[in-house]
């Protein structure tokens, strides 16, 4: 083989070589620019479910706050009825005693007043402070109260 073989050869060699070479290059290059261009469109789809994603974060947020305000009024409301339960145990208490005080003012004028014949232990408790006033010898015994047992 002669030197301009030999050079030739070397020299298609070099040549392929950078050809080769320049091929990867511009393949590297077009598979990074694809890569950023779809590397931007990820960011763009994200972006886009990133606001939705906040929409949804601000309406569990304004949810949540509905459901602490109901839940405070809901307690307000408990603790409202709680107290009106024990001033009506109060009241149902005090009128209870009062009732007493009033049977036994009825039940010692009974046994003052010379002319009643009324019985207190043979009254039935259905009696009713109308049916006492409308009895026929108009004299008013004492209303019946009724006592949960």
């Amino acid at each position: 083989m002669t030197t301009s073989t030999i050079v030739l050869i070397a020299a298609v060699a070099v040549v392929a070589v950078v050809v080769i070479a320049a091929i990867a290059w511009v393949a590297r290059n077009k598979r990074t620019q694809h890569r950023r261009v779809e590397a931007g469109d990820i960011r763009d789809k994200a972006a886009e479910q990133s606001h939705k994603v906040g929409q949804r974060e601000a309406l569990a947020d304004e949810t949540a706050a509905k459901a602490r305000a109901a839940q405070a009024e809901a307690d307000a409301k408990a603790a409202h009825a709680t107290g009106l339960e024990h001033q009506a145990q109060i009241r149902r208490s005090d009128a209870a005693t009062a009732r007493d005080e009033v049977n036994q003012e009825f039940a010692r004028a009974n046994k003052i007043d010379p002319d009643t014949e009324f019985d207190d232990t043979a009254r039935p408790e259905s009696t009713t402070r109308e049916t006492a006033r409308e009895s026929s010898n108009g004299k008013q015994g004492p209303p019946a109260m009724h006592r949960a047992r």
